[in-house]
């Protein structure tokens, strides 16, 4: 799965590529809305392909393995026939939930032992169990196993568990290569570069992992809690040692301003519940700033909710009565402001991408950076 690589920026190290999968060709840098278990939260398929124009979507291997679980998964042919998702997919191997959950599980080298957040029972994912359930799944991009550590662990700590972490992600390639995809199409599997805030581990954790050879590389253990300026120089360090020609993929960031930022630093791809989690809780992001929508200053704006994105929704509906619903608790609410939201991360990204396209990506992030981040 190389990255074809289509253009360059001259000034930053903004990348325009294309990745093919099985399930279509991507563009990138893409944005990838999150179906944590086979579903984005109140967007129906069809709108994310109409509305929201997505490329792919991620699904979680933890949350999926819970329920419907894998003999469901294998017996409706997979993610992609079970949920009517014909495009690619992605899927995060629960390595995350190893740092949220931290109160309901155990690590050790074997993997992670952790109670369900559902029931409380046990279960153990190891680096081959979690490849294994993502070939129930059928992924087109498979995650190994890691420890995703907070950002204020101590040094030590952060050695000790990214060399398990790179030693996980050896035993999931040795499963990955020891078996095979279940529903005819090709899984590529990414490790996952870690090392916290200390920019000498997470050089030691990316060479360790270019060693592997694998068709591309994620880096996770940021927008845990460290400032942006951390993050931004992390991933400036991490991007020095991966190769150019596969894509790098960004766990779970974040901002617009964080895309445009990390774009500019060679990041491809990226995923955050943020569009729609904060959708729900009422903050809409559009192309003339943010906007909390239950604030009394909208109950009689009639204007578009954003004039500048072409999708139904934001042309057909006013602030006035999208603010109405949200304060009258209705259930349409959450999937209008879901697909805004993820329709603007979108467009930002398309944006993006033709603006490196056409040379000019300094002077876009130069002026969309204050715009994407002002209140409205």
């Amino acid at each position: 799965m190389p990255l074809s690589l289509l253009h360059e920026d001259a000034d930053t190290n903004a990348r325009l590529g294309r990745l093919d999968t099985d399930h279509g060709s991507i563009e990138t840098p893409v944005f990838m809305p999150v179906g944590t278990l086979g579903s984005v939260k109140a967007v129906e398929q069809r709108e994310l392909v109409e509305d929201v124009r997505a490329q792919i979507i991620l699904g979680n291997t933890y949350h999926l393995y819970l329920r419907p679980g894998a003999e469901i998964l294998r017996a409706g042919g997979g993610l992609h026939r079970f949920m009517a998702w014909d495009g690619p997919l992605l899927t995060d191997s629960g390595g995350f939930q190893v740092f949220s959950l931290a109160e309901l599980r155990d690590l050790s080298e074997d993997g992670v032992r952790f109670q369900s957040h559902l029931d409380g029972s046990a279960h153990t994912f190891t680096p081959e169990s979690v490849v294994d359930m993502q070939r129930a799944i059928g992924s087109d991009i498979m995650m190994v196993l890691d420890e995703c550590p907070p950002a204020d662990v101590s040094e030590a700590y952060a050695r000790e568990s990214n060399a398990r972490t790179v030693r996980w992600a050896q035993r999931c390639l040795d499963r990955a290569n020891a078996t095979e995809p279940l529903y005819g199409h090709a899984q590529a599997l990414f490790p996952i570069v870690q090392g916290a805030v200390y920019p000498a581990l997470r050089r030691e954790s990316a060479r360790a992992l270019v060693d592997l050879d694998t068709p591309g590389y994620a880096i996770g253990g940021l927008s845990v809690g460290e400032a942006a300026e951390v993050m931004y120089a992390i991933v400036e360090v991490v991007t020095e040692e991966l190769p150019p020609e596969k894509p790098r993929y960004l766990m779970g960031v974040g901002t617009p301003a964080n895309l445009i930022e990390n774009v500019a630093r060679g990041i491809d791809m990226f995923d955050c519940v943020m569009p729609t989690r904060n959708a729900r809780n009422g903050m809409l992001f559009t192309t003339e700033g943010i906007v909390n929508i239950r604030n009394a200053k909208w109950k009689t704006c009639f204007e578009p909710i954003d004039p500048g994105l072409d999708h139904y929704a934001a042309q057909t509906f006013t602030k006035a009565y999208l603010r109405h619903l949200t304060i009258a608790n209705e259930p349409l609410f959450m999937e209008i402001a879901s697909i805004q939201n993820l329709a603007f991360y979108l467009w930002l990204m398309g944006q993006m991408r033709e603006a490196i396209r056409e040379s000019r990506f300094a002077a876009w992030r130069s002026e969309w950076l204050p715009r994407v981040s002002q209140r409205l």
